[in-house]
């Protein structure tokens, strides 16, 4: 290989390794495939431009150690300072205060119906198949002991509709 031709290929190969490094941390979810080539090309481009083998690994041992030591530190402020805290929920939602998850599979009630326990307007409450149910309706106001019938499901929305018997 010309002598001329190795800063190209140096430069080629910190371009492909920023871009594996990009491509592992942003796109491409894998097992670090795109990350560990784009280390290899970047420490490739370097011994690359050196004149001198022994000195290129040397600093790039320190410079790995370096990283790796200031990663320690910066984990350490963060615990100290409680920074986490600030971005994640520190408070704990029980059903015993009122918190409650959607119930999985409430398609099952739609065809169904139930009688209304509390004013509908548009939601409140509904029995159905002797259980408790927050609904909504299509839109008006339907009032306590009136028969409804579940019309659709969308995620944790159940939509009645009022059954006016004749």
């Amino acid at each position: 290989m010309s002598p001329e031709l190795i800063p190209w290929l140096a430069a080629l190969c910190f371009l492909l390794g920023a871009l594996g490094l990009i491509l592992e941390i942003f796109i491409v979810p894998g097992f670090g495939v795109a990350g560990i080539s784009g280390l290899l090309l970047l420490g490739w481009g370097v011994l690359l431009l050196v004149v001198d083998v022994t000195q290129a690994t040397q600093a790039l041992v320190i410079a790995l150690v370096v990283t790796i030591v200031l990663f320690i530190i910066s984990i350490k402020v963060v615990a100290k300072l409680n920074l986490l805290q600030r971005v994640s929920l520190s408070s704990r939602q029980y059903k015993e205060t009122g918190y409650t998850a959607p119930k999985p599979g409430l398609a099952r009630y739609v065809g169904s119906r139930g009688t209304v326990i509390t004013p509908l307007r548009p939601s409140g409450t509904v029995e159905v198949d002797g259980e408790r149910l927050d609904v909504v309706t299509e839109g008006g106001f339907i009032p306590r002991d009136a028969k409804v019938e579940v019309i659709n499901v969308e995620g944790s929305r159940i939509i009645v509709r009022w059954i006016k018997e004749s």
